[in-house]
């Protein structure tokens, strides 16, 4: 009996990190108006968020890879990316250059001060969310070509 209570204590331990709630962050528009992190993946479908930055190679590798079959997603899932650059005060301006010379279909929003990279405890970029409910349902840290296929598996598993 003890080891059956005990492996449940653990299963549901396991479960409860399953899901981590979203820290509700200020965040910046291109153009310059507020919206917290909150604010913007209350949707009623999945949201990507992607903290990536113009410095950073495998952000804009792993972003390019989204982008030639996002609209697919779309039409599929109804998934929402929004890419949330964490470009510092001196790089931010290589931003918006960056995104209308890639033609990205993105939200784009502005992590200046790292509030959210910090919130989220992550040491580097890139680092995807799924978000589901403002909940996080899956992470990932880095990027390799393919990933942007497991992201994908995780969204269709997620879609419901």
């Amino acid at each position: 009996m003890k080891k059956i209570v005990f492996i449940l204590s653990i299963l549901l331990s396991f479960s409860s990190f399953a899901q981590e709630d979203l820290p509700n962050t200020n965040l910046e528009t291109i153009d310059g108006n507020s919206i917290t992190v909150k604010e913007a993946t209350t949707k009623d479908n999945l949201v990507v968020v992607s903290l990536w930055a113009t410095w950073c190679v495998p952000c804009i590798k792993e972003l390019d890879a989204i982008s030639e079959i996002y609209t697919d997603w779309q039409d599929e899932t109804d998934v929402e990316l929004i890419a949330v650059s964490v470009d510092d005060s001196r790089t931010v301006k290589r931003v918006k250059p960056l995104i209308n010379g890639k033609g990205w279909d993105y939200e784009i929003l502005l992590d200046t001060n790292n509030d959210l990279k910090r919130a989220l405890g992550a040491a580097t970029v890139p680092l995807t969310l799924l978000i589901k409910d403002n909940k996080i349902v899956y992470r990932h840290s880095g990027y390799s070509p393919g990933a942007e296929m497991e992201l994908y598996e995780k969204i269709k598993e997620h879609n419901n």
